[in-house]
């Protein structure tokens, strides 16, 4: 067995060799994942999110943003890079960057913002993670922690976590960066939007918008983007400054609000019931006019791909989700697979749909035993599957929950719950000179005078010009009770 001193010698010769300039700062720095496994990661990470999270329908809207994207980081330090700039169809108000130049937006970003510079920041911002290549120096840290232990070609918990996510389409966005990356990013984005020609004083309306949402909330998919990053207080501040060190006319600058805001009229606000919505643990999809109960107090997750529930341990998992083929060919697929003891299956009804229901076991990664039951549902000219699995040693504990979860799947017929529709963003010019509160209570909208003020950028009490063009947000509440079997 090699000696640490042997260890750290061969780590230090391994390092020499592993490190590369730094395109922003010129500064060779420790560099483990060369640019081409950056750049593939990114795109199996980008196509990955496009199938779990979903993008925004709008061509157009996706030409636009793409456009301002590729504009801002053509004068960057890694113009030559395969950037592709996204909207998410998801309701949280976030952004972020993958590797080798692949950027999303969500469309509840969107709604929050009201002008081309806020947006131009945001994306240099995101961009700065890129060119700087912070997510490639946590990779290479984590790898060579695991090298300087001895563990030789073992990956670290943290890098093997991060491939699964990514491989699953999520792990990269959850990255969190430091207090330096953050603040470099924000230099970066600031001089990235500046070069393109947008006021970046709009930054600082941003992060005052960042502020106020966290404390109205949100929903979506994705993880608010107060959650990811840290307070903007600070960051405010540090905005500020730039603006005084600046010698730029910034009374020149695009700030482009009206077109902008063109852009936003007809976009759903918040999330769309009819691709599926939660009440309480109840899920419900009215397209598909199904529910299943998940086991109260889980944390539940609705994606484009599958509907997911985790226990309150964390340490089972209950999962939704199409199937191909009919429930026979299903099953038939799901126990046939690799690595899997299929136990004995059971064909029967659940509220007049035809089900084969079976349980298995498998070897998890690092030889851990999971045991479960998956159960294979025929409804609405479909086949959906429930998967629900956890610990060998905790099986019998969840049992229970999980044949629950698979009985409680049902037609939905609350009508309510089947009308629901999504509340959307329109754009309408003020009649007359008169204040927000003035203007709602003329046009209301169906979202409460302080947020109607924080997604318009302004004090409730703000005065409006003749003409000026202002969000409403229209739409019916869900039903907060759902009627099912």
């Amino acid at each position: 067995m090699p000696t640490l001193s042997r260890i750290l010698a061969l780590t230090g010769l391994f390092v020499a060799g592993a490190c590369a300039l730094n395109p922003v700062t010129g500064r060779r720095e420790l560099s483990l994942v060369p640019e081409a496994q950056e750049i593939a990661m990114g795109r199996e990470g980008a196509a990955a999110v496009a199938a779990s999270i979903g993008l925004h329908p709008d061509a157009g809207l996706q030409s636009w943003v793409n456009g301002m994207g590729q504009a801002i980081v053509a004068r960057s330090e890694r113009p030559n890079l395969p950037w592709d700039f996204k909207v998410v169809d998801d309701a949280s108000v976030n952004a972020f960057a993958l590797p080798g130049g692949f950027i999303f937006v969500t469309r509840g970003l969107l709604t929050q913002m009201t002008n081309e510079a806020e947006l131009a920041s945001v994306l240099g911002h995101e961009a700065g993670h890129v060119t700087a290549r912070h997510s490639v120096q946590q990779m290479s840290r984590e790898q060579l922690a695991g090298l300087a232990l001895g563990i030789g070609s073992a990956i670290s918990p943290t890098i093997a976590e991060y491939g699964q996510l990514a491989g699953a389409g999520l792990g990269l966005l959850f990255l969190k960066y430091g207090r330096d990356d953050e603040t470099q990013s924000d230099q970066l984005g600031f001089g990235y939007a500046l070069e393109s020609g947008y006021d970046t004083r709009e930054m600082i309306s941003v992060f005052r918008m960042f502020q106020l949402q966290s404390e109205i909330g949100g929903g979506g998919r994705l993880p608010e983007w107060q959650s990811s990053h840290p307070d903007p207080g600070n960051r405010i501040a540090t905005v500020q400054r730039m603006v005084a060190a600046s010698t730029a006319n910034f009374g020149s600058l695009r700030v482009g609000q009206d077109e902008f805001l063109r852009r936003l009229d007809g976009m759903v606000y918040g999330e769309d019931p009819r691709l599926g919505f939660f009440v309480g643990p109840l899920f419900v999809h009215p397209d598909l006019a199904f529910t299943v109960r998940f086991p109260t107090g889980w944390k539940t997750r609705n994606a484009n791909d599958a509907v997911t529930a985790v226990s309150t341990e964390q340490d089972a998992m209950i999962q939704l989700r199409g199937a191909q083929g009919s429930a026979v060919q299903a099953a038939q697929a799901f126990f046939a697979q690799q690595g899997m003891t299929a136990g004995a299956q059971s064909r029967g009804t659940v509220h007049g749909n035809a089900v084969i229901r079976g349980e298995f076991a498998a070897k998890a990664e690092g030889g851990a035993e999971v045991r479960g039951v998956a159960a294979f549902l025929e409804y609405g000219g479909a086949t959906w599957s429930i998967t629900a699995y956890t610990a060998a040693a905790r099986f019998a504990n969840y049992t229970s929950a999980f044949d629950r979860t698979i009985a409680s799947f049902a037609q939905l017929r609350d009508a309510a719950a089947l009308a629901a529709q999504p509340h959307h963003v329109r754009i309408v010019a003020a009649p007359r000179a008169m204040t927000l509160t003035q203007f709602n209570a003329a046009q209301p909208s169906s979202i409460s005078i302080a947020e109607l003020a924080m997604i318009n950028g302004m004090d409730a009490q703000a005065s409006l010009r003749a003409g000026q063009l202002v969000k409403r947000v229209v739409g019916t509440p869900l039903p907060r009770t759902v009627t099912a079997p």
